[in-house]
């Protein structure tokens, strides 16, 4: 055995004797939490999701994209308020929350866009407003600039896209070894510590939510396809796909955003012609659910 492996093998011993040993929870259990319908699991392709279509079915259409390690609850309060006037659809990628990982195990983003087409054509949804948050973000972006007949209006949330610290644009980045034991150990205190920094506010992270965010990162094989995601992230240069955008584009952000800093919106202010910027003061990474009430009154008003 190679050297890596018996430190990799003693680390995971280790913390199985420390009684961290973190395993999956059974779908069946998970899904008389989580899930509302049985109908709202759906073969789409070659994938199964985890989708909810609410609201009049031959209303407006509006996607809600969630971000990295989050699961379509994070539009709850939003979907509420916009099942009013439009038909909302929010779906777990593959992998996240209720939907199963990917059986290609490909978590491209041209397989993101694939998934969407199919989404839309199984649904009979010639086009949509798409809503996306961080990665879901730049995957949005990415398909509205892609599929402009498919897109009514872009709506992007503190989006991911443009080449942080480890990153590259055409590599992908270095993900730590280390990082793979969350496979088998993900303690809840952990978890809640890295999510703070997400939340300006930190009595938003409330322990319902740090238990929602736990259980469904312990769906089985979440935690596989979460890695292989982040492995699998190859930034390309956005402006190129930016500048092609023309659908009318709202972006929302947290002045407060530790993670994807707001000053970022400058680039997309700069590279899409017909954007404008929404900054929720004293409101970190989650917009949609830090201060759900104003911006969600923010987007209605820019969907009519």
């Amino acid at each position: 055995m190679k050297r890596r492996g018996v430190v990799l093998t003693i680390a995971v011993l280790t913390l199985l004797t420390l009684g961290l040993w973190t395993p999956d929870l059974p779908r069946a259990e998970l899904e008389s939490r989580y899930l509302e319908a049985p109908a709202d699991l759906r073969t789409v392709g070659p994938w199964r999701l985890h989708v909810r279509d609410s609201g009049p079915q031959q209303a407006p259409a509006v996607v809600l994209l969630h971000g990295f390690g989050a699961s379509l609850q994070t539009w709850d309060a939003w979907s509420s308020g916009l099942m009013k006037t439009h038909r909302v659809i929010r779906l777990d990628l593959p992998g996240s929350g209720l939907s199963p990982p990917d059986p290609a195990n490909d978590y491209s983003d041209s397989r993101s866009l694939q998934l969407l087409l199919s989404l839309l054509n199984g649904m009979g949804i010639a086009r949509a407003t798409f809503v996306g948050h961080s990665m879901g973000g730049r995957i949005a972006w990415t398909f509205a600039a892609q599929h402009p007949e498919r897109t009514d209006r872009l709506v992007l949330i503190a989006p991911d896209g443009f080449a942080s610290e480890g990153f590259e644009y055409g590599k992908p980045p270095q993900v730590p070894a280390t990082l793979g034991l969350m496979r088998y150990v993900l303690p809840q205190f952990v978890l809640r510590m890295n999510l703070k920094s997400a939340y300006a506010q930190a009595e938003h992270l409330s322990d319902a939510l740090t238990t929602r965010y736990h259980e469904l990162l312990r769906a089985p094989g979440a935690r596989g396809a979460m890695l292989e995601r982040l492995k699998q992230t190859v930034l390309q240069d956005p402006l190129p796909l930016l500048r092609q955008i023309q659908a009318p584009t709202l972006l929302m952000w947290g002045e407060s955003d530790a993670m994807i800093p707001s000053g970022n919106a400058r680039d997309y202010l700069q590279a899409m012609a017909d954007s404008r910027l929404y900054l929720s003061p004293g409101v970190g990474h989650l917009p949609q659910e830090e201060a759900a009430e104003a911006s969600l009154k923010v987007l209605l008003n820019f969907l009519r």
